[in-house]
């Protein structure tokens, strides 16, 4: 099977377009006048890319020096630097044409690209570029060993852009500029995830809420601390309203057999602690927006140490909790009313036996917690082919931070992106 490993490339776009019939008004610099049937006065911008995303169909037979056989492609997608320096002309909301510059996948050499199809969505700012081909450049052809193959047709890229003006001008008949403005560059968020995006960031204190046990069982809570991976702010409203995020822990064990690796069991589960009053720390290091209260911002991060998520006056039911949505109703979510508590309410439950180490040696403890965001599922409704919700991995960390009986119980500790 060929494989074929691109450590990276720099698409020198300003090879992608033939020249425009008409060229830019002298507003930027042409040479030549717009012609007048298409009008020169009102409103001309310059943009840049603003976010973007690239898809390449490359054919590895021609890559690997193989121009006997049928094309056998591959398709590589990649996203585009935000704020590429690579600049259109927008005139009266109608593009003119492309300017010099470039958008950057990684920093290096590899494909030029010519020959295409634009066409530009001014309600959107979107900028999109078909039926490129990717040719193998001059410094690509010589790294592979190959020189002859400088020029080949290597496969097809097409290209979407969001588009941002960088400096519009309003013109007279005449093409002369009558006023102008540099408007600012849309900062991306410190996120790195479009949308709202909550994560895990970190698990802190494992402990017994209150000593003592009820019918054989303790209560178990587990700190938290949030991070906003995503580029918006994420609604952190506390109850009776239902727009924030929910918390459910969970334990685990893991024994038996001759590395006590046998069997992976849940032994206990939690009700759900409704956040409120977020912080607005930066314990990813994504870069806080300095947002906090009512939304947890973008790059921001928010803990609740173990007390806080097993007090059982913010915990409320999983079952009112649609786990795909986030949906609950604020009215009801939390009501205590009817019950009373004792040390082991609505904490993680678990069985004392479970955590005994004499009758489970060499055990290993996991607890778990998640978090449920309204705001996400309804980002994802309205983004159903956005990669949302992170990576989908699960880290592992073990952790001396424990307060359980027995006091020599080692415990890891699981958290989900």
């Amino acid at each position: 099977m060929s494989k074929l490993t691109l450590t990276g490339l720099s698409l020198l776009l300003f090879l992608l377009f033939a020249s425009p019939q008409a060229t830019a008004p002298k507003a930027f610099g042409g040479t030549q006048k717009v012609a007048q049937s298409q009008g020169q006065s009102g409103t001309l911008q310059k943009m840049i890319v603003q976010n973007g995303s690239v898809t390449m169909d490359l054919d590895l037979n021609r890559l690997n020096g193989i121009a006997s056989t049928p094309q056998t492609t591959v398709r590589l997608q990649f996203a585009v630097a935000a704020n590429s320096f690579f600049s259109i002309l927008v005139l009266n909301d109608l593009l003119r044409g492309p300017d010099h510059g470039s958008m950057a996948l990684v920093p290096a050499d590899g494909v030029n690209v010519e020959g295409d199809q634009y066409g530009y969505d001014a309600n959107a700012r979107l900028l999109s570029i078909t039926g490129g081909r990717l040719l193998v450049s001059n410094e690509f052809a010589k790294a592979l060993g190959r020189a002859s193959d400088t020029g080949a047709i290597a496969g097809e890229i097409s290209i979407g852009a969001t588009m941002e003006p960088i400096e519009i001008n309003h013109l007279d008949e005449n093409g002369n500029v009558k006023s102008a403005s540099l408007p600012a560059l849309n900062v991306p968020l410190p996120g790195t995830v479009p949308g709202p995006d909550v994560i895990v960031g970190e698990l802190l204190d494992f402990v017994q809420s209150q000593t003592g046990s009820v019918g054989g069982r303790v209560g178990l809570a587990l700190g938290t601390d949030a991070c906003n991976k995503g580029t918006v702010n994420v609604d952190w409203f506390a109850l009776p309203s239902n727009d924030h995020p929910f918390i459910p822990q969970n334990v685990y064990r893991r024994s038996g057999g001759a590395d006590n690796t046998e069997r992976f069991e849940q032994i206990g589960q939690s009700w759900g602690k409704h956040a409120f009053a977020a912080a607005s720390s930066n314990t990813c290091g994504f870069g806080c927006n300095g947002v906090g209260g009512d939304h947890l911002g973008s790059g921001c991060s928010d803990a609740y140490g173990a007390g806080l998520n097993g007090s059982q006056g913010g915990i409320g039911s999983r079952a009112w909790v649609n786990p795909f949505t986030g949906t609950f109703p604020g009215s009801t979510a939390n009501d205590h009313s009817g019950h009373s508590h004792d040390v082991t309410s609505h904490r993680m439950l678990v069985d004392v036996n479970d955590l005994n180490t004499s009758l489970n040696s060499g055990a290993t403890y996991f607890a778990e917690a998640e978090y449920i965001v309204p705001d996400e599922g309804i980002w994802c409704q309205s983004h159903p082919d956005h990669p949302l919700l992170g990576s989908g991995t699960m880290n592992m960390r073990c952790t001396t931070k424990t307060s359980i009986a027995p006091s020599n119980l080692s415990a890891c500790l699981l958290d989900r992106e």
